[in-house]
């Protein structure tokens, strides 16, 4: 069952006004039946002498100077304050053990998948970019949510995050201890995918000096920009306004070409744009001429065009870039 979200401020003010009913209610109690009360100093019990016997009686101070010496105010004292005693001590100082076993089981949590995490991908930023690109990860390579790390600033944002059964780490990328804490240097991947070009150059050089072996792909708006994601460290980087742009072009004189670039890009449409790599049967033959619609061939990490004469021949080791056709049975999972 879903635990219902309190905010820890409501939390404690809701236990401080159970604290001070059950203040209020020995303090009526003990007022009422005053008279079966005796004061060191002999002049009776005033309100404030009730606040007074109360307070230190519920937090089990007491300093004796206001004891019950009747019998109904000794039973009511049984009966009556000592429950109250009891109910006052667990508000507050259930407020304090809550508080402390909350933070001691989340920190380790935290230590454990710190210790087991590895070959995970790390997402920063989780707006537009960020969960088509977290959608991707999730339906493409069959990843577990729990694999997936986002980092972001934004709550809101985490907590969709969350929702997803992703693992949400809350702070900027461009900082060091926050990657730390998300484990980027036991990453596999890192996929830099926040909405300034800015933030994205200096995301990308902090997590390539704190994993020099991750695979990071950068976005940025602006073409210009490309290079210094490039020095920075970035494996790949896409350009997001100028693919939009080519995008609303080709939709102004060929819209269809840009509905069949959609499904290629849409894993959840009927055809797919995958990697694979060769069958035994496949080696020494031509990728032209497989029955798989072939766009290209992955050779020692380089991708090389189908009509490329370096990849005439499929060699072993190769991986094909080629168009996979959805099932009906993945449509409906």
């Amino acid at each position: 069952m879903p635990e219902p979200s309190v905010s820890p401020l409501r939390s404690i003010a809701r236990r401080i006004v159970y604290a001070l009913l059950a203040l209020v209610a020995a303090v009526l109690i003990v007022y009422a039946d005053r008279d079966g009360y005796r004061d060191a100093n002999g002049d009776g019990l005033s309100l404030l002498d009730s606040f007074y016997y109360a307070t230190v009686s519920l937090s089990t101070t007491g300093y004796g100077d206001v004891t019950p010496v009747t019998d109904s105010a000794r039973l009511i004292n049984v009966l009556v304050i000592t429950p109250l005693r009891v109910l006052f001590l667990i508000v507050l100082v259930g407020t304090t053990l809550e508080v402390l076993t909350e933070r001691s089981r989340q920190a380790f949590r935290i230590q454990k998948w710190r210790s087991k995490v590895r070959d995970h991908v790390v997402v920063v930023g989780f707006g537009t970019k960020g969960r088509s690109a977290v959608k991707a990860l999730l339906s493409d390579e069959n990843l577990e949510p729990n694999r997936v790390v986002v980092v972001d600033t934004d709550q809101q944002a985490l907590d969709t995050a969350g929702a997803l059964g992703l693992v949400t780490v809350h702070g900027t990328g461009t900082r060091s201890d926050v990657l730390r804490v998300a484990g980027v240097q036991r990453a596999r991947a890192v996929v830099v995918a926040t909405n300034r070009d800015d933030s994205a150059v200096l995301t990308t050089l902090t997590a390539r000096e704190l994993a020099p072996k991750a695979h990071i792909v950068a976005s940025v708006r602006e073409a210009e920009n490309v290079h210094l994601l490039k020095q920075s460290g970035a494996d790949q980087v896409v350009v997001s306004s100028e693919t939009a742009g080519r995008l609303l072009g080709m939709a102004t004189s060929t819209p269809v070409v840009v509905d069949m670039v959609e499904d290629l890009l849409t894993p959840e449409s009927g055809l797919a744009i995958a990697e694979r790599a060769i069958e035994p049967s496949e080696e020494g033959g031509s990728p032209r001429h497989l029955s798989d619609i072939v766009l290209g061939v992955v050779r020692d990490g380089v991708l090389y065009r189908v009509d490329s004469p370096q990849v005439d021949a499929i060699e072993p080791g190769d991986r094909l870039l080629y168009v996979r056709k959805v099932t009906p049975a993945e449509l409906k999972e």
